[in-house]
């Protein structure tokens, strides 16, 4: 089997194959480490290749599959994992250089665990920036990963390896974290379908209020299987609520007639969205509105920064970071991150506690604004793209570009992303889409819908292009 065939298939696709014995996990496996290895040169997205414990897991899932005797929806299915998520005897850097020589991770994190229960195959982990603190593909471990649709660009982050990799084909999914876009910046810039899941829906460690795990794949039927293995109680993180047993990847046909959607292409603060990119989630707009729903714009939903106190919070937790880190020589960290993260020390505690109060303001009057929607499109950021060397969009405030996104790890509300639209230089424009606390399935089925009626067609570059 090629990879172009592969990636024709989506996740049902392939366990149909493994069902009927037209396909093996070990040939699959085999087919998707060699693609791989002969991408990563280009776009720097994986490291940690562990072929030989892959193979052994394929092996497995292949006798399971000939029992008739799958352990989960992702029986067999190579994928990849972030860099932040821990697993047993694998590396965690957390994209920062000065943290080679850590040992391994001793503990696996409950994605790590639903994953291996589940029959998934990883072989690799994908690469992050330092600290997780930029929306950029830029590490003082990795080096720079390149975004496959065009590689003088940027992946965004922090997902930065699992947006490249699997937007070449280089694994089927993937699981990233997100703590302020962190999912869907990447997923926006590289054309793949995501989902930040309402806040306790899946497990992550360390526990975090606004930091989150989530799928990340080519399509939204594959992002919504994930999730459905993903889902679980775990209470090591105190903020994990149970499973409600959601099959989520078989309920994702709906109906959208009738269904209130607001566009929201201005938070009321912060940078504009370019003209393509309005264009884009306009555009979306009406193909919803062509579909039956009921589509308005919706009116900028804060009038002060609401991203302000979270950069501060976000800069506090990057000194505390930092400052701990191993004795290491320059280059041991992103010195941009460095630079940034070190102005953290002169938040006092009070100054925190303001902030937090702050971001409760925010989240109070962003909640409200919601009433009345079902759901609501936006951008995944204001701009298409930004060189895949620099650190954010804007140096002065690193992850400024984020206002679509980081507001919505602090309310907590699901938001997935699906690619509608390219600009002129055929670089992939994510749509994000929001909806109510819990409401995880709806905001899918929505993305779906989407995905459906766009009138692009993903020609995935598979051969990372120039």
């Amino acid at each position: 089997m090629s990879i172009e065939e592969l990636i024709a298939m989506n996740l049902g696709d392939l366990a149909d194959a493994y069902a009927a014995r037209t396909l093996s996990p070990v040939e699959v496996l085999q087919t998707v480490m060699a693609h791989a290895e002969a991408v990563n040169p280009a776009i720097n997205a994986l490291f940690s290749f562990r072929p030989d414990q892959a193979l052994s897991a394929a092996r497995a899932s292949e006798a399971r599959w000939k029992t008739n005797a799958p352990a989960g929806p992702l029986d067999g299915v190579p994928m990849t994992v972030k860099d932040s998520v821990a697993m047993v005897g694998w590396p965690y850097l957390h994209g920062i250089k000065a943290n080679a020589e850590l040992p391994p991770s001793t503990y696996d994190s409950p994605p790590a665990i639903a994953l291996q229960e589940s029959g998934a195959v990883i072989f690799a982990k994908t690469t992050m920036p330092d600290c997780g603190l930029l929306a950029a593909g830029v590490s003082s471990m990795h080096g720079i990963t390149r975004n496959p649709w065009g590689l003088k660009w940027n992946t965004g982050g922090s997902s930065a390896g699992a947006g490249a990799s699997v937007a070449a084909g280089a694994g089927l999914v993937s699981v990233g974290t997100d703590i302020a876009g962190s999912v869907r910046l990447p997923a926006g810039h590289c054309g793949l379908a995501s989902l930040k899941p309402t806040h306790g829906r899946i497990p992550h460690l360390p526990a975090d209020t606004m930091r989150m795990a989530g799928p990340m794949a080519r399509s939204v039927d594959d992002a919504a299987r994930l999730l459905t293995v993903l889902t679980r109680a775990d209470e090591r993180d105190t903020w994990s609520f149970p499973n409600d047993g959601t099959q989520y990847h078989q309920h994702l046909g709906r109906d959208i007639k009738g269904l209130r959607i607001g566009v929201l292409t201005d938070m009321g603060f912060g940078p504009k969205p370019e003209p393509a990119v309005r264009d884009a989630v306009e555009a979306a707009g009406r193909l919803l509105a062509g579909a039956g729903a009921i589509v308005e714009p919706m009116a900028p939903p804060l009038d002060v920064d609401g991203y302000a106190p979270i950069d501060l919070f976000l800069q506090v937790r990057g000194f505390v970071e930092v400052s701990g880190l191993p004795p290491h020589q320059d280059g041991g960290i992103n010195p941009y991150v460095k630079a940034w993260a070190l102005g953290g020390e002169r938040h006092s505690g009070a100054d925190m506690y303001r902030a937090l109060g702050a971001i409760t303001k925010m989240k109070t009057a962003l909640l409200a604004a919601f009433d009345g929607w079902d759901y609501v499109i936006a951008p995944v950021l204001p701009v298409v793209n930004f060189p895949a060397e620099e650190p954010g969009v804007s140096r002065d405030v690193p992850l400024a570009h984020t206002i679509f996104t980081a507001m919505f790890n602090q309310t907590g509300q699901p938001a997935a992303t699906v690619c509608t639209a390219f600009d002129d230089r055929h670089l992939p424009i994510g749509i994000q889409v929001i909806g109510h606390r819990c409401d995880d399935l709806g905001v899918l089925q929505v993305a779906k819908a989407l995905e459906q009626l766009r009138e692009v067609t993903m020609d995935w570059p598979l051969t990372p292009r120039a």
